[in-house]
């Protein structure tokens, strides 16, 4: 094996060890990371990670972008394991779910991409990409609905002025010729989708409910029935 490879692969396994431990202390402290503290679990000298992470910034990038590709992963795979493509309301729930399933498995990460913004850290465009994976799963199986003619074009909505150019600008870019009003209630019903995740992993429905399987599936078909999914 070249030298060239066994250097990379050696560079590859030490930024995944790195990550690793990072990703404990995201359990432990939140997201307040320290590069000291993460090489002194590694037993290597704090100046040595800089080789790898030349700041914490770049470290929680790193993670973020792992975060937002491990969550498009999971929608994604729960999109497309539902056989019947028409089947518009059976894959929205699959991907709804797996979002929730996600972050329960993963609650650190989770509060990462989704809690509280980071005190002195800017995430880079580069995060948007990686970010935007869930809900364009989401809004796709809206958009192969109308395609198929299986989802019919509701008509205009009372979206107030300034949000149809938002609207028009996101759906020429992403989703053309999906109807704006489509494009309007799948939007809600993705926040809705991460609000209801939130309120649960971040504690607001503690005392109220407990049946959280239940109440979250209802949620999410009563969405479905906002966006007029058959």
């Amino acid at each position: 094996m070249p030298a060239a490879t066994i250097r990379a692969r050696a560079r590859a396994e030490m930024i995944n060890e790195i990550k690793a431990i990072a990703r404990r202390h995201l359990a432990a402290e939140g997201a307040n990371l320290s590069l000291r503290a993460v090489a002194r679990d590694m037993g290597m000298v704090s100046s040595a990670i800089y080789r790898y992470f030349p700041s914490r910034d770049e470290l929680l990038t790193a993670l973020i972008l792992d975060g937002y590709q491990a969550l498009g992963d999971a929608a994604e795979g729960a999109d497309a394991e539902v056989t019947a493509r028409t089947d518009l309301r059976g894959r929205w729930l699959a991907v709804c779910h797996a979002v929730r399933r996600w972050a329960l498995a993963h609650p650190a990460e989770y509060a990462l991409l989704f809690g509280s913004p980071v005190p002195g850290y800017a995430a880079p465009q580069e995060t948007t990409v990686a970010a935007s994976r869930t809900p364009t799963t989401l809004i796709r199986i809206l958009l192969d609905g109308f395609t198929a003619g299986v989802l019919a074009d509701p008509g205009p909505d009372e979206l107030p002025v300034p949000v149809h150019a938002d609207f028009a600008a996101v759906r020429d870019r992403l989703f053309a010729g999906l109807p704006e009003t489509l494009l309007a209630r799948g939007s809600v019903g993705w926040i809705h989708c991460f609000g209801a995740v939130s309120f649960e992993l971040f504690g607001q429905l503690d005392g109220l409910i407990t049946a959280r399987d239940e109440y979250f599936d209802h949620q999410m078909r009563r969405m479905a029935d906002l966006i007029g999914l058959p």
